[in-house]
């Protein structure tokens, strides 16, 4: 990426004749998620490393222009929501006690002490007497990724209290409701209900739900910036017209066909998947960090300016797996690395016992 070529007068004029007025991190983002995605994509067809030029994307860490492709977001998907039994109950309860966490070590301890996990074997003093034994070992059972604040359920010990958290929303029909939710706005809404769950957490997790098969909602219906994206946009923008944060990442998805061709990048997509909001929202966040070295002038709201993860690459392609919904047509070739999207029924709401067979 030239960040040198960015434009610092570029004026977006939306219908109805307002203004977006840029700055120069506004091209950077669209640079930003193609040569991301241009690095993933080499990564997936077995080219070795390194897979940028780019000084910052070379040395330091960033999540994929897709949510979907990352790698947490890729257990997931994989191992946890499409291995195991696709009733609404047991996918729910999965999806929440993976992503309480969003770590897949503290998920893979628990499943080499209990086997498969399910609502239906579930006891709270087990899960919980392993994950005291991770801390006391110095182990760490949440990721760094989220700000996971401790629901009100009378423990000392945040872990417990979210396991507490799964048995109050199972208990109180939370799959089903889910079930019946009318749009990802709605599923949102019920989880913003629960405690401690605040509109990022509860837009995230939506998300997460949506892969599987429980839900089946656009990801271009519905979006909430966190944080991080409340930093990229007021480094991307110095007048936003009076539009709202999710209204930016509207106006971001509708027009990336049109800014790339400014450009002059062709976007590699997700196999024919355009970005959606949840993908721009994280590209606002992630180009918020990558700011902060290619352009230290623009400050943003947060006032950090350094990156602290370093990225280290891993030669090993990862093979790739998104929901049967989206219906990718993945053409890679067909010897290592593998990388086909995973099967499962196309079906939605509450489903009959069906144990699907590990790929």
């Amino acid at each position: 990426m030239d960040r040198l070529s960015v434009r610092a007068d570029y004026e977006v004029r939306l219908p109805g004749g307002r203004l977006l007025k840029t700055t120069p991190v506004f091209d950077t983002y669209w640079r930003f998620a193609s040569e991301r995605q241009e690095m993933f994509m080499r990564r997936v067809l077995g080219t070795t490393p390194p897979w940028t030029e780019d000084p910052i994307l070379s040395v330091h860490r960033f999540t994929n222009a897709y949510r979907a492709s990352d790698r947490v977001s890729q257990y997931l998907i994989r191992h946890v929501i499409y291995e195991g039994s696709q009733k609404a109950e047991e996918v729910f309860f999965r999806t929440m006690l993976f992503k309480l966490f969003n770590k897949i070590e503290t998920w893979e301890s628990l499943s080499a002490k209990f086997g498969a996990l399910r609502w239906k074997d579930f006891s709270f003093d087990a899960y919980a007497k392993v994950l005291d034994g991770l801390l006391e070992e110095g182990a760490r059972v949440y990721s760094a990724a989220y700000i996971m604040p401790s629901p009100a359920f009378g423990s000392p010990r945040k872990h417990r209290n979210h396991l507490r958290l799964i048995e109050h929303m199972m208990a109180d029909g939370a799959p089903k409701k889910l079930a019946k939710a009318g749009s990802l706005r709605g599923a949102f809404e019920l989880l913003r209900g629960y405690p401690s769950l605040g509109d990022f957490l509860a837009f995230q997790f939506a998300i997460d739900i949506n892969y599987s098969e429980l839900t089946d909602f656009s990801e271009m219906e519905f979006v909430v910036a966190g944080p991080g994206a409340r930093d990229g946009i007021s480094k991307c923008f110095k007048d936003v017209a009076g539009l709202s944060e999710a209204e930016i990442i509207q106006v971001m998805a509708e027009r990336a066909s049109d800014e790339f061709e400014r450009l002059g990048m062709k976007f590699q997509s997700l196999w024919g998947r355009n970005l959606q909001l949840i993908d721009c929202q994280n590209v606002f966040c992630e180009v918020s960090k990558y700011a902060r070295v290619a352009h230290p002038e623009i400050e943003g709201e947060s006032g950090r300016t350094r990156i602290k993860q370093k990225y280290t690459p891993r030669a090993a392609p990862i093979p790739q797996w998104y929901p049967p919904k989206w219906s990718l047509k993945i053409d890679v070739p067909a010897h290592p690395p593998q990388v086909q999207p995973c099967t499962a029924p196309r079906r939605r709401g509450v489903q009959p016992e069906e144990e699907m067979a590990r790929p």
